[in-house]
């Protein structure tokens, strides 16, 4: 090889390694600037409120037992119409009471060759089911079922179907508000972790709406219902 190839090849080594040197310096600044860049804070922000439920579903069932069945039914008709009175003059609107119908048993197709024989042969239970948004005026008669028992009705309310059930419809109204303040709440959290870590807050990352529940209060007030969201916010950390 020629001494002025050997010159040009030392030349173009210097330059690679040059090259090379200051390729991997711009690497190592990006990626620096990149991890820094990266830097996040992930928070939470709650809010909860409570608001008074604005439907109520109340079913009032009865039992008639008796041995005639044409009897029996005439006692159910009776005893319905009755429940509806007393509804009525409390203040709850005819339209806003409906009735199901009757389910009959047979006992005595029950007792599967038993030499017992039950004291009623029939037994039939009906449901008077109030659905109505006036949640005072319901609540009050409530108060006053016992007069039914004191007319001979005979109320059963120990099964699932005769739970009754408050609902609260206005979700949507209240979704931004509450949003807003989880939101808020987050952020606070946020800039406060900033500030111990001796950062700024950035942009947000990412952000996740969490679901909203709804519950009772308590068992004592059903009719009041507890309402919770919670946000969950990644926000950027730079010096």
């Amino acid at each position: 090889m020629s001494e002025n190839n050997k010159y040009h090849s030392i030349i173009l080594g210097v330059c690679l390694v040059i090259g090379l040197a200051l390729l991997g310096s711009l690497i190592g600044n990006a990626l620096i600037r990149f991890k820094q860049f990266e830097r996040t804070v992930t928070v939470k922000g709650l809010s909860e409120r409570e608001y008074e439920a604005d439907i109520v579903i109340w079913p009032i069932q009865f039992t008639v037992a008796g041995n005639d069945l044409g009897e029996m039914y005439h006692s159910i008709d009776k005893s319905s119409e009755r429940i509806r009175t007393f509804l009525e003059k409390a203040g709850i609107d005819r339209e806003e009471i409906t009735v199901s119908t009757p389910a009959v048993f047979d006992r005595s197709a029950q007792q599967y060759g038993s030499d017992s024989s039950p004291g009623f042969r029939f037994v039939a239970s009906q449901t008077v089911t109030v659905y109505s948004g006036h949640i005072a005026t319901v609540r009050k008669v409530m108060s006053e079922l016992s007069e039914l028992g004191k007319q001979g009705i005979v109320l059963t309310g120990e099964n699932y179907e005769s739970q009754t059930e408050y609902i609260f419809t206005r979700l949507n109204e209240v979704k931004p508000e509450m949003i807003e303040e989880a939101t808020r709440q987050a952020r606070e959290v946020a800039e406060k972790f900033a500030s111990d870590s001796k950062s700024r807050l950035g942009k947000i990352k990412s952000a996740s709406q969490g679901q909203f529940s709804i519950s009772s209060r308590d068992k004592n007030n059903p009719h009041i219902k507890n309402i919770r969201v919670v946000s969950t916010i990644s926000y950027y950390l730079s010096d």
